[in-house]
């Protein structure tokens, strides 16, 4: 059987969860000793989208057997996802739904799937971060990811669903990114509201954003206004060992929610289907959990 070849679509550089899914598909590669390219759209879906494109149209000797991507934007590429599987190329969503699934897989024996973290229990982990931080209630600025994101979408409806009705949630806009949540922060600062204004946490739905929100707020001017939010809370997600849990260990950050990377793991699945035969499962999830514990926090 000829070497196996596998394309990995990521969305930036400027995220640690995306470097750590970079470094986990080129580990998982070397291990099974398979060929692949790591390829990142700068945070564009038109870049994705023509990346991945460019990639199925070459000629077959230069194709991929597979592709494994995060998408960007609102949208998985069905499109582009047809274009690939109708040319015998393997295809594996990370981190979203894509309803299209269901209809390749009634028209193609080779893997097609999805692989996600379930970010429902993602937001409802962090909503009992904050009642455990915050137990008599309170008030709290959310950095969401891109409105038109769904594993943004599903993180906030599970934070919502879960959350106290004594506290209260301020929304703020970032992009995944750490600069993102710094710009959104600081946007807010300049409009003469830059009191601490009754906010006693700072939650971020990934671990960067909430740094670029610390950071942020490390500009303040005012050195009493500045210790007064470093002195909150900051919480974030994706918990990966050399900066979230490091950050919560050296204090930065207050919680993370652990969220095992899983390019690694759809590279896996794809090998063993296409060398044995075997099946796989049209979506699978990955579970999160608190760091530290949420026994710890309440302590």
């Amino acid at each position: 059987m000829k070497k196996l070849r596998f394309l990995v679509s990521l969305t930036t550089r400027d995220n640690d969860y995306q470097l750590e899914q970079a470094a986990a598909a080129q580990e998982t590669s070397r291990r099974l000793g398979v060929d692949f390219e790591i390829l990142y759209a700068d945070n564009d879906a038109i870049t994705q989208s023509t990346q991945i494109l460019k990639a199925v149209q070459a000629a077959p000797e230069l194709r991929p057997d597979a592709i494994v991507f995060e998408p960007v934007g609102g949208t998985s590429l069905p499109q582009v996802a047809r274009t690939a599987v109708s040319a015998g190329i393997s295809w594996a969503v990370l981190n979203r739904e894509a309803e299209y699934l269901t209809d390749l897989r009634k028209t193609s024996r080779i893997p097609i799937f999805s692989i996600s973290s379930d970010h429902k229990e993602i937001g409802k982990i962090q909503a009992r971060q904050f009642a455990a931080l915050l137990p008599r209630g309170g008030s709290i600025f959310y950095i969401q990811g891109p409105s038109e994101n769904s594993a943004a979408r599903d993180r906030t409806a599970g934070m919502q669903g879960a959350l106290p009705a004594n506290i209260q949630v301020t929304v703020l806009r970032g992009q995944w990114t750490e600069e993102s949540a710094h710009k959104s922060i600081s946007s807010w600062l300049r409009l003469n509201l830059a009191s601490k204004g009754g906010i006693d946490l700072i939650g971020a739905q990934n671990d960067a954003m909430a740094i670029g929100a610390r950071k942020a707020f490390e500009g303040v001017a005012n050195l009493e206004e500045r210790q007064q939010w470093l002195r909150l809370p900051y919480t974030g997600v994706d918990g990966l060992p050399k900066t979230g849990q490091t950050w919560v260990r050296t204090g930065t950050l207050k919680a993370t929610v652990i969220v095992p990377p899983n390019a690694g793991q759809a590279i896996s699945m794809i090998a063993d289907a296409l060398k044995n035969g075997s099946g796989v499962p049209e979506r699978s999830y990955t579970v999160p959990s608190s760091f530290p514990a949420l026994e710890k926090l309440v302590r």
